[in-house]
C-alpha cells in the first residue's frame, strides 16, 4: 500500500515547496522506491492555462495534454517520471466536477457543501491511482491560513484519520528570517505558522526551515520545543547555487532519512546519488561558457520561461559548459537595430508566446541571426515568427502575417481549425473557449531523413509535446523551401509544419512544439545539447 506525504508551507509564499517535493522524491527513489508526486492548488481557476504568466509563472504541459502547474516541470525533472493530468488538480477544477453532478442529480436532492462533497473530491484525487507506489507526495499550493486552501487541509487531516496508522507524515516548509541589525535569526514565524496547522488539526512531522545561513543550536533547539517536532527532525533548508544539489544537500540534512523513521521502516536501502553528485560536479567545474540571449515577452518574469531555462542548463551539462544567459524584450528591436544587443552573443533563442506585442521584434531577431550566421533556435512562436521572416525578407511576400495578429496580409500562420489526434478528428474555431482549446500535449511528427533535425534526433520519428492554437500554413510550403527554409518535419499526414531549418546555416532550427518540458538534468533533451553545441562553435568564431 501507498504511503502518503503531505507538504504544507508556511509564513510566506515561494519557499520552494514544489523544489521541495521534487527533490524528496529524488532522494527516495534513489533508495530504490517508487514515487509520484501531485500537487492541490488552491485557485478558482480550471487550469493555469488562461492565467498570465505574469501571474503564474510558466504554464506547464504533460503529454496528455494537461495544462499544469510549473511544480509538475520540478517532478518531471527530478523523478524522471511522466506527469499526466491526475497529477494536478485545482479548487476550479473540483468546484466543475462537483456543479455537473449536481446538475445531473447524483446527490440525490442532498445539500452540496463543502464538508462532505468537497473535501470527499480532494480526497478521492489524492487516493486515486496510487496502487504502483510506494510514495505519494502530495503538496499543497499557497500557505496555511489562505482562506481559499482551508478543504485541501481539512481533507488532508481527514486522511490523516482514515489511513491505516502510520501511513502518512505530514512535512511543514517555513521561513527562518535572519534579523541583521538584532543579529539573530528568528523562530517565531515558524511558530505561528505551526501553530495555525496545529489549529486545523495537523501536527507536523518534519519542519523544513528555509534559511540563508547555518541554525545556531539554540534557535534548533527552540524550534523543536514550541512547533513539537523532534530536534533531529527540524530540517534546514539552506538556498543552494543551483537547484540540482537540493537532493544532495537535503539528503545530507537527513530529510529522507527522517521520513522514513515517521512511517517507522526500518532496514531501508542506502541512497545512491552518485549520478545526481556527478551532475553538480559538472555544474561546479564547467570546462567554457556561452552566451545565450533569450528574446522574449515575458522577460521581466524568469518562472514564465522555468523549463526552458533549466532546458537550457541542461544542454550546457551536456556540454560541460556554461550557459549565460542574456534577456531581452522583444519589443526593443521595433525601435533598436538588433546589432546592438546581439552582436556578442553566442546564440539566439526566441521562446513561445501569445499575441502581438512584440511580434516583430522576435522577427527582427530571427532576421539578424539568419543574415549573420549566429545559430538560431525558434520554440512554437518563435518558430513561427522565423517562418513570417523568411516570407517577408527571402520570398518577397512582404504582406506576410499570422490570422493571430490581423485578418489582412497573406496568412503564412493561421488558426487551426481542425486536426488528428489518437486517430480521432479535433475540431476548433475562432469563438472556442481559451481554456483548453489549444493543440495539447504530445503529438508524433515525421522528419526527413538526412535532415539536420534528424541526425539531431537520431530518430525520423519523434513525440513532443504542443501547446498552441495557430500554425504555420502548409500551402505555402513549396514557395519557402524554393528559398531556402525547409520543412524538415510534420504530421504524419503532411499536414501540419513541426519543424523548418536552414540548410546553408550552422544551426538554424524552428519547432512548433516545446521541446524544453522534456528535458532532464540527467537526460538533455537532444535539440539543446546541440543548440549549445553550436553556440560553443560560434564563441570560437567570435
Amino acid at each position: 500500500m501507498a504511503r502518503y506525504i503531505f507538504i504544507t508551507g508556511g509564513v510566506v509564499s515561494s519557499l520552494g515547496k514544489g523544489l521541495a517535493s521534487a527533490a524528496l522524491g529524488a532522494a527516495l527513489q534513489a533508495r530504490g522506491y517508487k514515487v509520484r508526486l501531485r500537487k492541490l492548488d488552491p485557485y478558482l481557476n480550471v487550469d493555469p492555462g488562461t492565467m498570465s504568466p505574469y501571474q503564474h509563472g510558466e504554464c506547464y504541459v504533460t503529454d496528455d495534454g494537461a495544462e499544469t502547474d510549473l511544480d509538475l516541470g520540478h517532478y518531471e525533472r527530478f523523478t524522471g517520471r511522466a506527469a499526466n493530468k491526475q497529477d494536478n488538480i485545482t479548487t476550479g477544477r473540483i468546484y466543475q466536477e462537483i456543479i455537473a453532478k449536481e446538475r445531473r442529480g447524483d446527490y440525490l436532492g442532498g445539500t452540496v457543501q463543502v464538508i462532505p462533497h468537497v473535501t470527499d473530491a480532494i480526497k478521492n484525487f489524492i487516493l486515486d491511482g496510487n496502487e504502483d507506489f510506494d510514495f505519494v507526495l502530495c503538496e499543497i499550493g499557497g500557505t496555511v491560513g489562505d482562506i481559499e486552501g482551508l478543504p485541501f487541509f481539512e481533507a488532508i487531516r481527514q486522511l490523516g484519520n482514515e489511513l491505516p496508522r502510520g501511513q502518512a507524515v505530514y512535512i511543514h516548509l517555513t521561513l527562518l528570517p535572519y534579523i541583521a541589525s538584532a543579529g539573530e535569526m528568528k523562530t517565531k514565524p515558524t511558530q505561528h505558522s505551526v501553530k495555525e496547522l496545529r489549529s486545523i488539526g495537523i501536527q507536523p512531522d518534519i519542519l523544513m526551515v528555509r534559511c540563508d545561513r547555518q541554525i545556531p543550536e539554540n534557535e534548533r533547539r527552540k524550534l523543536s520545543q514550541f512547533c513539537n517536532v523532534r530536534p533531529e527532525a527540524v530540517i534546514p533548508a539552506y538556498d543552494a547555487k543551483s537547484i540540482y544539489e537540493v537532493p544532495l544537500a537535503y539528503h545530507k540534512e537527513g530529510l529522507d532519512t527522517q521520513v522514513l523513521d515517521a512511517f517507522g521502516i526500518t532496514g531501508a536501502p542506502s541512497a545512491d546519488l552518485s549520478r545526481w553528485q556527478q551532475l553538480v560536479e559538472t555544474l561546479s567545474n564547467p570546462e567554457g561558457e556561452v552566451t545565450i540571449a533569450i528574446v522574449g515577452k515575458y522577460t521581466v518574469l524568469k518562472d514564465a520561461y522555468k523549463s526552458l531555462i533549466e532546458a537550457l542548463v541542461h544542454g550546457g551539462i551536456a556540454n560541460k559548459v556554461k550557459v549565460n544567459l542574456e534577456w531581452i524584450e522583444s519589443e526593443v528591436f521595433e525601435e533598436k537595430d538588433p546589432a546592438s544587443l546581439l552582436e556578442n552573443v553566442n546564440g539566439i533563442l526566441v521562446p513561445g508566446g501569445f499575441g502581438e506585442r512584440g511580434a516583430e521584434g522576435k522577427i527582427a531577431a530571427a532576421q539578424y541571426a539568419r543574415e549573420n550566421k549566429i545559430p538560431y533556435f525558434g520554440i512554437c512562436f518563435g518558430m513561427q515568427m522565423a517562418v513570417l521572416e523568411a516570407a517577408r525578407n527571402l520570398a518577397g511576400m512582404r504582406s506576410a502575417n499570422s490570422s493571430e495578429f490581423s485578418g489582412e496580409g497573406e496568412p503564412v500562420v493561421g488558426l487551426m481549425t481542425e486536426w488528428s489526434k489518437d486517430g480521432e478528428k479535433e475540431t476548433r474555431h475562432s469563438e472556442s473557449d481559451l481554456g483548453g482549446t489549444m493543440r495539447l500535449g504530445a503529438y508524433e511528427a515525421k522528419l526527413k531523413a538526412g535532415s539536420k533535425i534528424a541526425d539531431i534526433y537520431g530518430s525520423e520519428t519523434i513525440f513532443e509535446r504542443h501547446r498552441h492554437r495557430y500554425e504555420v500554413n502548409i500551402a505555402y510550403k513549396d514557395k519557402l523551401e524554393a528559398v531556402g527554409l525547409q520543412f524538415a518535419g510534420t504530421s504524419p499526414d503532411g499536414v501540419l509544419p513541426e519543424t523548418v531549418e536552414i540548410a546553408d546555416h550552422p544551426w538554424y532550427v524552428g519547432v512548433q512544439y516545446h521541446p524544453e518540458l522534456k528535458s532532464r538534468p540527467l537526460e538533455p533533451h537532444p535539440l539543446f545539447s546541440s543548440f549549445i553545441a553550436a553556440a560553443m562553435d560560434n564563441s570560437r568564431l567570435v
